[in-house]
């Protein structure tokens, strides 16, 4: 019985050190979020602001992965694009607020006035993967009059 026991042991070990890693790969990582918005910006620039945002909005596009996305918002606190929601693009949402009732969008303008080289901002958003409210924090840049933005679900 010891016999047969030791392999399946080693087995369900080995399984087990293989499944984990992957369901941690499963949510996107800050440093990803903060490559993904310098991705993003230098798209941007090289394109064109119609080609980037329509590039930005398709969720199977180069700027959607896993739970990461990208969003750009005028200083206005209008979206611009929006990787994970189209029904968003146009709108003014500067007075959306979480489930806490943070306004986070004019949070995220008046941080993006002030400071343009890249900033962190946590709030509670809809995870397109788990479809549930989570924590999440966001990375933000400043581009002219906008803030190019990715996050990450805690």
């Amino acid at each position: 019985m010891k016999k047969l026991l030791a392999p399946l042991a080693s087995v369900a070990v080995l399984a087990f050190a293989f499944a984990a890693p992957s369901a941690l790969a499963s949510n996107a990582t800050k440093d990803e979020a903060v490559a993904m918005v310098k991705k993003g910006i230098a798209y941007i620039k090289a394109h064109g602001i119609e080609k980037a945002y329509a590039e930005i909005n398709n969720k199977q596009g180069q700027f959607t992965d896993r739970d990461l996305y990208l969003v750009v918002y005028g200083l206005d606190g209008k979206c611009l694009a929006h990787g994970a929601n189209e029904r968003q693009i146009g709108r003014d949402l500067l007075d959306l607020t979480d489930v806490d009732g943070k306004y986070f969008v004019k949070e995220r303008v008046a941080l993006a006035r002030a400071q343009p080289a890249g900033f962190w901002q946590d709030y509670k958003f809809t995870n397109p993967v788990s479809k549930k409210i989570e924590p999440k924090t966001m990375y933000c840049e400043k581009l002219n009059e906008t803030a190019v933005c990715g996050g990450v679900y805690k």
